[in-house]
């Protein structure tokens, strides 16, 4: 099991009491494994340490600023790629099915296309298949990095890390598609009625997946059947 998937789930959920409580341990966990490069473990220490002492409710809005009221930054990793639409539905059922094929079950309240989700999945798989899984989301995870270093968000650097972690080719033309899309601002709410309105857009045609992660992931469903 590798703790930095899970240290860096709990970094990028919502903040509570109990996320506020666990930072000290992410933070260890992250530093003793090893798995991401020292030099941007570092640059996550102010992070972990903010939102272990900063107060709760800042910490929730600007959270909530962030990852659920700009579109753009959603931490749903399948809106970026299937939008609203009923491929987003039936890709959420498949992963679901993965998920409890290893023994993983979420609660009614937990999307399993959610990042901290994903990554907790991520912790409890051997580190080769982890890293090739969170390569399928590359493009995504880069898209989501720009963005929030556009705004000179610490979170940015979690995003790094993921991608430090993460075995993919950069998929250039998906990244350039997600790139194009509107990165909106959660105060303009003229422009966000009019984002929502609009069809799904499906980002990067039929080259976003990687191969090597859909053929792990069949291998193993069909090991778990």
């Amino acid at each position: 099991m590798a703790n930095t998937y899970r240290a860096l789930a709990v970094l990028l959920s919502y903040p509570t009491s109990d996320t506020a409580a666990l930072m000290p341990a992410a933070a260890a966990a992250l530093e003793g494994e090893g798995l991401v490069p020292a030099p941007l473990v570092r640059k996550l220490m102010p992070l972990f340490y903010e939102l272990s002492a900063a107060d709760l409710y800042d910490a929730q809005s600007r959270y909530v600023d962030l990852f659920d009221r700009t579109r753009s930054l959603s931490l749903q990793l399948y809106e970026h790629v299937h939008g609203e639409s009923r491929d987003r539905g039936q890709a959420m059922v498949e992963l679901l099915k993965l998920y409890s094929s290893r023994g993983l079950e979420l609660t009614a309240k937990e999307l399993p296309d959610y990042l901290p989700v994903f990554l907790e999945f991520l912790s409890q798989q051997p580190a080769d298949e982890a890293a090739v899984l969170l390569g399928e989301a590359a493009h995504v995870l880069e898209a989501l990095r720009e963005r929030l270093k556009k705004r000179q968000s610490v979170y940015a650097h979690a995003f790094d890390a993921l991608l430090a972690l993460a075995d993919a080719e950069r998929n250039g033309e998906a990244l350039k598609a997600l790139m194009q899309e509107p990165d909106d601002d959660p105060n303009d709410l003229e422009a966000l009625d009019k984002a929502w309105a609009e069809e799904q857009v499906t980002f990067g045609p039929d080259k976003v997946g990687c191969p090597k992660a859909e053929a792990m992931i069949a291998q193993m469903k069909d090991s778990a059947a």
